[in-house]
């Protein structure tokens, strides 16, 4: 007992030390989320002469005002328009990887047809290959196909994502085959199999898709930049790039840009701490061994 005693005293400074560094780098982490929020109440001046201050001196609503086109707080910015291009694309966008990623991956566990083997060894290529690769092609896709800046070009080629794909083929390896036999016992065909009994089955993998399609929608900048050119389908990821460099106003504005930037991130951070236990799950549910 002595011995042992010993040794937790010897490691306790140690753990301490750990803890520390520790408590050190999460606040360290959380000091830029701080000093975005803080500084989204501050005045131009203010921001500007102390821009790492922690207290707003004085306190003011007027970025989140003219972000919002509330009052007489000067020249507004087309936040709102911003708002509701991301809330429409990203609802299309979740909707549809959520539906078409599952049955894609039920058919790549499930179905046995000729090329299978192929498509999930293409699915793995296509995952290793940076987006920007493929900005151009893009482009030149959507401009003959004639969808070039329009809300069809923003959202068709997002429908479908190959680690969505991937997270839902995993999945669904783990669910015992004997559940859709007695299923097709019962006569029911594969869609029916698929869409009444293993999808249900499927839900810690589909929230965790559901948050991946979220995150990846919202935060989505490169491909709509070359997607769309008009101002009327920015987003908040290409309006806030616009704006951040100036093209839209003069001056620092550190208070509106950080506002906007701030507002941006709730969404997502709210999605995720609300469904951040079943993500974890979806997460382990889908590391099936092969």
């Amino acid at each position: 007992m002595t011995s042992r005693t010993s040794r937790r005293l010897s490691r306790s400074p140690g753990m301490l030390v750990l803890y520390v560094l520790l408590a050190a780098l999460g606040l360290l982490y959380v000091l830029p989320f701080v000093v975005q929020l803080v500084t989204s109440l501050k005045t131009d001046p203010d921001a500007a002469a102390h821009p790492l201050s922690l207290l707003p001196d004085p306190f003011s609503l007027d970025s989140y005002r003219r972000l919002f086109g509330i009052g007489d707080a000067g020249e507004s910015v087309p936040f709102p328009r911003w708002l509701a291009n991301s809330v429409l694309v990203t609802l299309f966008v979740t909707g549809g990887r959520v539906f078409f990623d599952s049955l894609a991956g039920y058919a790549l566990a499930r179905l046995d047809f000729r090329g299978r083997a192929v498509l999930f060894n293409g699915l793995l290529t296509v995952m290793s290959v940076p987006g920007v690769v493929l900005l151009i092609p893009k482009f030149l896709v959507l401009n003959q196909l004639g969808i070039f800046d329009t809300y069809a070009g923003m959202i068709i080629p997002l429908l479908v994502d190959a680690a969505g794909v991937f997270i839902m083929r995993q999945f669904f390896l783990s669910v015992p085959k004997e559940v859709e036999e007695a299923a097709r016992i019962d006569g029911a065909g594969i869609f029916r199999t698929f869409w009444s009994v293993v999808l249900p089955m499927a839900r810690p993998a589909l929230i965790t898709l559901t948050i991946l399609s979220f995150q990846g929608s919202w935060n989505e900048f490169t491909h709509f930049l070359v997607a769309t050119q008009s101002p009327q389908y920015e987003t908040l990821t290409t309006g806030l790039a616009h704006f951040v460099s100036g093209s839209l106003s003069a001056g620092t504005q550190y208070p509106l840009k950080l506002t906007a930037a701030l507002l941006a991130t709730v969404p997502v951070a709210v999605l995720f701490f609300v469904f951040q236990r079943h993500f974890v799950r979806g997460a382990n549910a889908g590391a099936v061994k092969q």
